[in-house]
């Protein structure tokens, strides 16, 4: 861990990715990854956490990255047994796990998947949704109907640790995100009981003005700095010349 300026305060930066998670992830636990295909998603952190060995995963993400890359890493490695997740379809080898019975999933409803997230870390257990009222979504779930509409009960999600992604952090962990990179990173973050950041930026105490933090450094317990993240485009397509 990194010592600076931070009115006395011990900096919550460390020196790499595999640091900043000794002594936080384990075997069985569930994790919360920022991301939206490979917009915003935390490439140290989840590279440290496929040498870590670390296996029986329970991952919370909209998608489980591609083939090689992201959390498909983990899937390659077969270190993750269930994820919950909006999206899957950019990764063959999870479609082959699941159809295989080799991979737990639980499918939910993009804007549910976030809200779930977002409950979990706002304190609150439960929420009424109408997405998914009447689908195989609803299945062994409370139903109820309110002014002559009817909603699912959806249950909040917690994880033990949160991986996330940001453009900025100070010492402090008071984080700002770039543009769709935001994405799920915030949501996640605040769900999990214990949240690491990976920055492309760290600055000191007070070098970010307050009105511009997206996330502030309560929620984050760890941060590690990636000045060149590879950001690898999940699909590139370009125009023919002349057009």
């Amino acid at each position: 861990m990194d010592k600076s300026n931070t009115g006395g305060k011990r900096s919550k930066r460390y020196v790499s990715a595999a640091q900043a998670l000794e002594g936080v992830v384990a075997h069985g636990q569930t994790l919360a990854v920022g991301g939206f295909g490979l917009c915003g998603i935390p490439e140290a952190l989840i590279a440290a956490l496929r040498d870590s060995g670390v296996k029986g995963l329970t991952v919370i993400s909209n998608n489980a990255g591609v083939d090689g890359f992201g959390l498909g890493q983990l899937l390659e490695t077969r270190q993750i047994s269930r994820m919950i997740s909006s999206y899957v379809g950019e990764n063959k080898e999870f479609e082959r796990q699941f159809l295989a019975g080799e991979l737990e999933l639980e499918f939910n409803p993009q804007g549910t998947l976030a809200e779930r997230l977002r409950a979990g870390g706002a304190g609150i257990p439960a929420f009424f949704t109408a997405t998914g009222y009447g689908t195989v979504v609803a299945e062994g779930k409370e139903t109820r109907e309110f002014d002559g509409r009817h909603y699912v009960l959806e249950t909040a999600l917690r994880a033990d640790v949160a991986l996330v992604k940001a453009w900025k952090a100070d010492e402090a962990g008071n984080l700002v995100f770039r543009k769709t990179a935001r994405n799920f990173n915030p949501a996640c973050a605040m769900a999990g009981k214990v949240c690491i950041a990976e920055v492309e930026e760290v600055v000191p105490v007070g070098a970010i003005d307050p009105d511009q933090v997206h996330l502030p450094g309560i929620y984050v317990h760890r941060i590690v700095h990636n000045a060149h993240p590879e950001k690898r485009i999940e699909q590139r397509t370009v125009r023919a010349e002349g057009n």
